[in-house]
């Protein structure tokens, strides 16, 4: 099977006629270089085919969309806790949560209630009644590019939200010092104009959120 092969590739590169002028010395050097080179070609082709087997799968961007027709059309559930939204009762449809920085991490699903209370006090209770959506994103650089793409990936109905039953916040908040995004989704039980806002400084979640105990 060698000698076919290295009759075919005399033949593609017509040596034929230079063996003939060449003496029987020089020919089988000849023979034996075109071997080696065959040999050559044989082992990088296989080299390029098992790097391109070994390289991995380029990584799927993360889904960041939140798609506020599955959450329910229900308002906030009987109390307490009672959560309101400028002083207007609503239920916490979802929640999206953000690490800052590029190396930081949120902890276990576990572990994620003393992070939703530092949003608000009591508002690890809360989600433990309304039952939320809970989604992880990938870490966020500052507060208002944040907000911009949570909008953009949790739309609501009408003209963000205004005239229907939905709102939303999202900004950011601290956790023994270290900085974490948010972003909640809500629904009332009546239509509002309250729409969407942004948090830009941890004590404005106060200024807009309430839980209510009786």
């Amino acid at each position: 099977m060698g000698l076919s092969l290295l009759e075919r590739i005399k033949n593609a590169l017509g040596l034929d006629n230079i063996e003939n002028a060449l003496g029987p010395a020089s020919a089988d050097v000849l023979k034996y270089a075109i071997i080696v080179l065959a040999g050559v070609v044989v082992l990088w082709i296989a080299w390029r085919v098992m790097r391109r087997r070994k390289q991995p799968a380029a990584p799927l961007p993360p889904d960041l969309k939140v798609n506020v027709g599955t959450l329910g059309n229900h308002g906030p559930p009987e109390g307490p806790p009672v959560l309101e939204f400028y002083n207007l009762p609503v239920r916490l449809a979802a929640i999206v949560l953000a690490p800052v920085g590029r190396v930081r991490e949120l902890p276990p699903d576990d572990q994620l209630p003393p992070l939703i209370d530092a949003i608000l006090p009591g508002l690890d209770k809360v989600a433990a009644l309304h039952e939320p959506l809970i989604r992880r994103w990938p870490s966020q650089v500052s507060a208002r590019g944040f907000a911009h793409l949570f909008f953009s990936n949790s739309r609501l109905p009408g003209p963000g939200g205004k005239g229907t039953p939905w709102s939303s916040v999202a900004g950011i908040f601290k956790v023994h010092g270290q900085p974490v995004m948010a972003g909640l989704v809500f629904r009332a039980a009546q239509p509002n104009s309250f729409g969407q806002t942004i948090v830009d400084s941890e004590d404005k979640w106060l200024g807009c959120l309430r839980v209510k105990w009786s």
